[in-house]
């Protein structure tokens, strides 16, 4: 199965969280943390269209100005997804600079800052560079229980978590996975190509069999086309559930997040989750209101993640983090501590 995305750290696990979501089929990225991504090439940068932040700790939002220097005048709209307060700390952040200039730029951005509630409400606010990036209210945001943003072939969940204050872990879920049977393809006497993306998402829409698909490649006798309907393709293809990642970061070890986690992220396929301490600091780890390594494996374990990957390193351990990998591994596994 070719995934959807690709999701991969922006930094080792010392530096600042931050998770970059690749979309392998088209020029589009999502990002979960916004602290340094001073590693990301402003090509990735500029992929990205949509930035979840889950709380405003220098270490999660400070790569707010790097990012912004780079698409400025380059990219015409950005989506930001945050919880309390989020609206007028994005705000905040434009209204420190002299926008003078900006409003002639050629391609004018506009970013859209939406602001979560632990009691589930919403709201939103617009800024554009048209405007000097004055804010413009949106007013309330109505979403679908959990879920921050839906489409066609992915969507994003999001939950409350402890840390002291609130704090947002989230849920990166492809909608169904396509699959194409070659051989089968190959019996009616159709190529692979990049017209089955068009197929494949016309089946995850639930469009009708009677949808006519336009089929193109190129043989040795030059271009050539047929159509067919989507019912007469549906053998070729096969559903399957699609990836889902998680991304878990700043929290207590408490039972309320633990239920929360399984709500959000039971099943998973890729955990990545905060492991900051060696579990011989639990008490230090709980009074930072941050995770151990055994703690963050245990909630891997307890999720049935099929893959876990540990971030978000604390300094004093540089040059051991062989011992917090193991320690997360081993919890994973279910093996003694």
């Amino acid at each position: 199965m070719r995934p959807l995305f690709e999701p991969a750290l922006v930094n080792d696990a010392f530096g600042d969280p931050g998770l970059y979501a690749d979309f392998r089929d088209e020029r589009r990225a999502l990002l979960f943390d916004l602290g340094d991504v001073s590693a990301l090439v402003p090509r990735k940068l500029l992929r990205i269209s949509d930035i979840f932040v889950s709380h405003a700790h220098i270490d999660h939002f400070v790569g707010f100005d790097h990012w912004l220097r780079v698409v400025l005048g380059r990219k015409p709209r950005v989506s930001m997804y945050g919880g309390p307060g989020f609206v007028e700390q994005v705000g905040r952040k434009l209204a420190a600079y002299t926008w003078n200039v900006v409003h002639r730029y050629e391609v004018a951005l506009t970013i859209e800052a939406h602001e979560l509630a632990p009691d589930g409400s919403g709201r939103r606010a617009r800024f554009s560079s048209l405007r000097r990036f004055a804010r413009e209210d949106g007013g309330s945001w109505a979403r679908l229980g959990d879920v921050l943003l839906a489409e066609d072939r992915f969507r994003v969940r999001a939950a409350f978590l402890d840390h002291d204050i609130p704090c947002l872990a989230f849920a990166l879920e492809e909608a169904v996975h396509v699959n194409v049977w070659k051989n089968r393809l190959a019996e009616l006497g159709l190529p692979t190509g990049p017209w089955l993306r068009a197929v494949k998402r016309a089946v995850i829409a639930g469009a009708p069999d009677d949808t006519p698909v336009a089929v193109q490649w190129r043989d040795r006798s030059g271009a050539q086309e047929a159509t067919r309907t989507l019912g007469e393709l549906r053998p070729t293809l096969e559903l399957v559930p699609g990836r889902r990642v998680g991304y878990v970061t700043d929290i207590r070890y408490t039972d309320e997040n633990l239920r929360t986690l399984d709500r959000l992220l039971a099943g998973v396929d890729i955990l990545f989750i905060e492991s900051v301490f060696l579990e011989a600091e639990t008490d230090h780890a709980q009074r930072k209101n941050h995770l151990t390594a055994a703690q963050a494996g245990s909630i891997a374990r307890r999720l049935g993640a099929r893959a876990v990957v540990p971030f978000h390193f604390s300094p004093r351990y540089q040059g051991r983090a062989a011992e917090l990998q193991a320690e997360v591994q081993g919890a994973w596994r279910g093996a003694a501590c």
